[in-house]
């Protein structure tokens, strides 16, 4: 491990199977928390790379709980998180809209950590479990075409690194992993991160993994998830390449509108527009928002073909009708 570590102090990087074999190391608890937090302090510090990235994600997935029986489209929506907005939980709307169609959501995520308000409290306020079993896995996707997989019972090898992740208190390379790590392996899948210079990084990942289509996004003014500020930026991965693309809201006929419109201060502020826009209602940003990454999942399915205008003009039409089956009426009142 000291070769390792005096390799990246020196700002070198680890090659593929360097990353594997110390993150073997870290998974299994056999680094000391000074050499784990010098680890994860040494790669930030130097800037991981796609190599050591890959390698630690693919031992991550390899201590994972497996999930057996899930076939077809499998569709995940997240971001990384860490963008400091305290934002509406548009990730998680994105998801219900996507069951409510039909469509098969394997939604991997956590409480909130940096957000006020994060994926599985707003699942669990709305009656949905969180798995914590993989054999309910399939059983409970086909009963309502979503469900959440509770990433500490899904990661327990990361309760190794828990202690020393609190007690950094800073952004590591776990952070940018989170999204990659889903033990369904979605077919489909939108990420979003809150700072650019991360967004090649987490697409070349991505692009090595099992994903018919999916993207990276960063969206205006700061969001780990596309917003109708402004121009977005986007890297499509497909079939193992990835290209580079400005999204802008207003050449697709989405208004400009405040960041502030899309901010929750708190979790109760959170949860009760998450029931709004849910219900059709809501207020015009938030139902923008959900539009745009709504719009840009149909668009990787090819619901509308591949067509991002249509996609676009069909989400519109999906947000302003609201979830037609997928939750009881009462329980987002």
């Amino acid at each position: 491990m000291k070769a390792y570590l005096e390799k990246i102090a020196q700002r070198q990087d680890l090659t593929y199977e360097e990353s594997k074999e110390v993150f073997s190391k870290l998974f299994a608890g056999e680094l000391t928390p000074v050499q784990a937090g010098a680890l994860l302090m040494g790669l930030r510090s130097k800037g991981e790379k796609e190599e050591e990235v890959q390698g630690a994600v693919e031992v991550a997935l390899s201590k994972a709980r497996q999930i057996q029986g899930l076939t077809g489209v499998l569709v995940d929506t997240c971001g990384t998180g860490g963008d400091g907005k305290n934002s509406f939980n548009c990730s998680t709307a994105v998801a219900f809209f996507l069951a409510d169609q039909g469509i098969k959501v394997v939604k991997h995520g956590n409480k909130a950590i940096s957000s006020s308000c994060g994926s599985a409290d707003v699942v669990e306020a709305l009656g949905f479990p969180l798995v914590k079993d993989e054999n309910e896995v399939v059983k409970e996707l086909e009963a309502r075409n979503f469900v959440f997989l509770f990433a500490p019972y899904f990661h327990p090898a990361f309760a190794h690194i828990a202690p020393v992740r609190q007690q950094l208190g800073i952004r590591t390379l776990f952070n940018i992993m989170g999204p990659l790590l889903n033990p369904a392996n979605p077919t489909h899948q939108i990420v979003g991160v809150p700072q650019e210079g991360f967004m090649e990084l987490v697409a070349k990942v991505l692009a090595r993994k099992n994903l018919v289509r999916g993207c990276v996004v960063h969206g205006a003014m700061g969001f780990d998830e596309l917003t109708p500020c402004g121009p977005n930026q986007v890297y499509w991965v497909e079939e193992g390449k990835v290209s580079k693309q400005v999204l802008d809201p207003a050449e697709y006929g989405f208004e400009p509108l405040p960041a502030q419109e899309l901010v929750c201060a708190s979790k109760e502020e959170a949860l009760s527009k998450q029931k709004q826009v849910l219900r059709g209602e809501g207020s015009k940003a938030l139902k923008s928002m959900v539009a745009l990454n709504l719009g840009v999942m149909f668009y990787l399915l090819e619901v509308e073909g591949k067509d991002l205008t249509k996609a676009f003009a069909y989400a519109r039409e999906v947000v302003d009708k609201g979830l037609q089956r997928l939750i009881p009426e009462e329980q987002l009142c």
